[in-house]
């Protein structure tokens, strides 16, 4: 797909900002009670003690309690007249090859009011070459007819019982559910996994002859995005904690925050994800209780992680792709939320409560996803939870569990680090030498498999299939979390936070960016990352940075008058991302921690709190924390002047040995902290033009030789034999031997050495297919009337059959073998859902591995495609492999367990 939200980038930047950005901030030491000085500028925005300015648009506290703003998203002005798209059948990028769009120019004809499109055939390219005019921009409310010759697919249905689709996968009739159209403006999008969620998307054939029409209106100015022009405080958050400052800014937005999480608490008392996110949500209240929800309401903080635990005691992955665990793991960031909350509260029976579960947990987690390979564990990117986003095209959700994240192992590293304190705590010394012992397996294998020493911090994550690379991305919430939960040390820590790609707006989700994907994870900052970047900044006393991370949570909260979940990292606006909410619980909760973790620098203990607060020069000062409720004592807390180290401390007036308030204190006592005033060692950021990798390149295999198609702006060509460099080229061809199996794979690389993604593994030679043992051989086949198997039927597993399933298998020489399993799960979508089947694959007792089974469609059960693939090293001979559904297997569901088998496929690969 060749997506260009951004095409205008320029232009909307310049509206923005006044003039064209250059990424030169500059910190300025205010004089105090100055509200003309800027505290941190840019050539994006600046920051005052009262005010944020960015271009025309002036956001500024009128009072600690009350804020303005006259901001306008720029989303709907000067949208280009050209549109892409392409169809899709059932939700799904089946088309055309990505990067292959049909192009059509809405400017009605002279006369006509409507853009009306010729029929054009699935599959058949479209291109309108009608020339755009300078200054021409696209109508408001232009209806755009669109029109789809289906008769093809249709026909093939009728004949054989499925389409084939551009890349050989059969849709099969009785499969076909929807047909959709996706594109590049709105109300079109190119989230094709949730087509099924938007109706007015769909084409219709209403007359029955195979041509399916829709009729969308562009550029419609009441759905424009808009804000608040002005924020008041209007519920009474007098018993919170209260701040002051000498920022009037600051202070506003931290009433804001706190008005915010006022409404983010529900009548059941839970937490709310965000104003249009009904609901719990596992990571989502894991992150925002770590950053301030734990001390500021414990008691929701509790029941909101208590509603997040499974029946049966596990904790529960509750969204994730394909069907959401084990192809996501980052559930267990719900570990060191509630380990938080026991340090805040000191509550002996909620670490009694959650210990048994956290444990049990991990121990799902170790048959699941844990690699004895890498020492790392396997799972879907934490929060990065929507496929292209972040991940190539072609991976799949079974690709998703087999890549090793790196945000998702700092979770689950600390998770481990978290039940051994627990264990301690509770005088259980075996199970805290066992996790003691997995927290640093994992972070050895992050340090040797992800860390990129000629950048200076860690790469993206692993992925591949038989094989696995590093994605050279630098991913913000990871690499926060690696040094704050202690992965990256020391002068690597330092490193880290130095070196991270930072963009215009604050620290993108990944960088570089992905083309042809609109902004949401891809090109978008979140403010509650933005807000771990902080911490990390914090912990290894990054001043610029800390200062420049302070500045980007306060733009947005300011400009927008409310706490929004994301905005766009090319020109910082909130309209342009895919979704969106205000009064987000994870961004008020980072917006709190600034307050609370940073400049005030609490960190809680089983048997303390200790004070390392950190006031970066800008913004240095007098300011106060009253009310602040600590176990059983209420602490009024002073701060003056800046840096990270202490002259001196008291309580009540008499120094407090360790800067620590001891666990047993209890009554009213004040604080107060006097900072030394002495800058930091200095320390840089890295700054950078928010840019794009080529696209992905898309490899053929015919004659013996690898060819893709040639892209404008890539000066050479990377190609990979078993995950491997084996050449650089500028042509777009390779011969390549096939007298031993070899996987390949070519990526882009740009003339600033952006390297794309790796494109789909292409498995040649010899042992390419492998042998394929037909299970209903090994069990009785399914009555079920699906299509698309081989053979002579197919096998139903679940939870009530066929639990068991032993098949011999013979290979004639000794060697290293991949075994998978071809298998269909209709039981939901590919995005979302909780019936991901997991087994468990073993050779007599020994665990060889965990075989995922993902969703692949709703009720597209003759949607056919391959588990993992479990490498496995046989001698000569035959072996009986078992495939069984034991406890660690459980899904998110509880109830539903199952998938349709095949065949097993078995090919040597060494």
């Amino acid at each position: 797909m060749k997506v260009s939200p951004l095409r205008i980038g320029l232009l909307l930047n310049c509206l923005l900002l006044g003039a064209c950005q250059t990424q030169k901030p500059v910190a300025d030491t205010p004089t105090t009670n100055d509200n003309s000085a800027a505290i941190w500028q840019s050539d994006a925005y600046k920051l005052f003690r009262d005010r944020v300015e960015q271009g025309a648009y002036v956001a500024k506290a009128v009072s600690r309690t009350e804020l303005t703003s006259n901001y306008q998203s720029p989303a709907n002005a000067f949208q280009s007249p050209e549109i892409s798209f392409k169809f899709s059948i059932n939700g799904k990028d089946n088309e055309m090859p990505a990067g292959l769009n049909h192009t059509v120019v809405a400017m009605p004809e002279a006369g006509a009011t409507a853009v009306e499109m010729p029929v054009i055939p699935f599959g058949q390219h479209y291109r309108d070459a009608t020339p755009v005019p300078a200054n021409t921009y696209l109508a408001p409310n232009t209806p755009l007819k669109i029109r789809l010759d289906l008769r093809a697919v249709l026909a093939a249905f009728k004949k054989q019982g499925y389409y084939t689709a551009f890349n050989g996968d059969k849709i099969y009739q009785q499969d076909f559910k929807h047909v959709f159209v996706a594109g590049d403006a709105a109300p079109l999008s190119w989230d094709f996994d949730n087509l099924v969620n938007k109706p007015e998307l769909e084409l219709k054939d209403p007359d029955g002859d195979g041509i399916y029409e829709v009729t969308l209106t562009l550029n419609q100015p009441q759905a424009a995005k808009t804000t608040a022009t002005q924020w008041k405080k209007s519920i009474n958050t007098d018993d919170f904690p209260q701040y002051t400052s000498d920022y009037p800014l600051s202070d506003a937005l931290y009433n804001l925050a706190l008005e915010e999480a006022r409404r983010a608490v529900e009548p059941d008392s839970t937490f709310r994800t965000g104003k249009e996110w009904a609901g719990v949500w596992t990571r989502d209240i894991s992150y925002s209780i770590i950053l301030a929800q734990a001390s500021l309401q414990p008691r929701v903080a509790m029941n909101s992680l208590m509603r997040k635990v499974s029946p049966d005691g596990r904790i529960i992955q509750d969204t994730g792709t394909g069907g959401a665990y084990p192809c996501s793991t980052d559930r267990m960031i719900w570990a060191t939320a509630a380990w938080e909350i026991y340090q805040v509260t000191g509550d002996q029976a909620w670490l009694r409560q959650v210990y048994p579960i956290i444990r049990k947990s991990i121990e799902d987690d170790v048959q699941n996803a844990y690699d004895p390979q890498t020492g790392m564990v396997k799972g879907e990117s934490s929060f990065l939870d929507w496929r292209e986003q972040t991940y190539p095209r072609w991976m799949q959700p079974v690709d998703i569990y087999e890549s090793e994240n790196l945000g998702t192992n700092a979770v689950h590293y600390h998770a481990n680090v978290v039940l051994a304190e627990m264990a301690q705590q509770l005088g259980d010394q075996t199970v805290a030498a066992k996790h003691q012992k997995l927290a640093s397996q994992i972070k050895e294998g992050v340090n040797k498999h992800l860390w990129q020493a000629d950048k200076g911090y860690y790469g993206q994550y692993l992925y591949g299939r038989l094989n696995r690379i590093l994605s050279p991305r630098a991913e913000a919430l990871g690499e926060g979390l690696s040094v704050l939960f202690g992965l990256a040390e020391g002068e690597r820590a330092q490193q880290v936070v130095a070196k991270t790609p930072i963009t215009a707006y604050g620290i993108s989700c990944i960088y570089p960016q992905i083309p042809g994907i609109p902004p949401y994870h891809n090109n978008a900052v979140w403010p509650f990352v933005q807000s771990f970047w902080a911490l990390a900044a914090a912990k290894v006393g990054n001043d610029a940075s800390l200062t420049e991370s302070m500045a980007a949570i306060y733009r947005p909260a300011a400009l927008f008058l409310t706490n929004k979940e994301n905005f766009v990292a090319e020109n910082g606006d909130f309209a342009g991302t895919q979704i969106n909410s205000s009064n987000m619980l994870w961004s008020l909760s980072g917006s709190l921690g600034l307050v609370y973790k940073v400049l005030f620098g609490m960190q809680f203990e089983p048997n303390r709190l200790v004070f390392h607060p950190f006031v970066p020069q800008a913004f240095q000062g007098q300011r106060k924390l009253t009310g602040f409720h600590y176990r059983g004592a209420v602490l009024d807390i002073e701060l003056q002047g800046f840096g990270n180290e202490l002259s001196s401390i008291t309580l009540d007036g008499q120094p407090l040995p360790g800067a620590a308030v001891p666990a047993n204190l209890t009554g009213r006592h004040t604080v107060r902290m006097v900072l030394s005033s002495k800058a930091p060692q200095e320390a840089s950021i890295s700054r950078v033009p928010n840019r794009f990798t080529p696209e992905m390149p898309v490899v053929s295999f015919a004659n013996n030789r690898l060819t893709w198609a040639r892209q404008e702006g890539v000066k050479t060509y990377k190609v990979l034999k078993d995950g491997q460099p084996l050449t650089t080229t500028a042509s777009t061809e390779l011969a390549v031997s096939v007298a031993a199996f070899a996987v390949y794979q070519v990526m882009a690389v740009d003339d600033l050495g952006l390297e794309s993604f790796a494109s789909e593994p292409l498995p040649v030679g010899a042992q390419a297919s492998g042998q394929q043992y037909q299970l209903e051989t090994a069990a009785p086949k399914a009555s079920l009337s699906y299509k698309g198997f081989t053979g002579n039927g197919f096998v139903e597993i679940s939870k009530t059959k066929n639990r068991t399933l032993t098949i011999p298998v013979t290979v004639a020489e000794p060697g290293l073998y991949a075994v998978d399993f071809r298998y269909a799960n209709g039981n939901g979508p590919t995005n979302t859902n909780n019936k991901c089947a997991i087994r468990a694959l073993r050779q007599g007792s020994k665990l060889l591995g965990t075989i995922v089974l993902p969703q692949r469609g709703v009720e597209e059960w003759s949607n056919w495609g391959f588990t993992n693939a479990v490498l496995v090293r046989l001698e000569k001979g035959t072996h009986p492999l078992t495939l069984a559904f034991e406890p660690a297997n459980e899904n998110m569901n509880g109830e539903v367990n199952q998938a349709m088998l095949d065949y097993l496929r078995v090919r040597r690969v060494q």
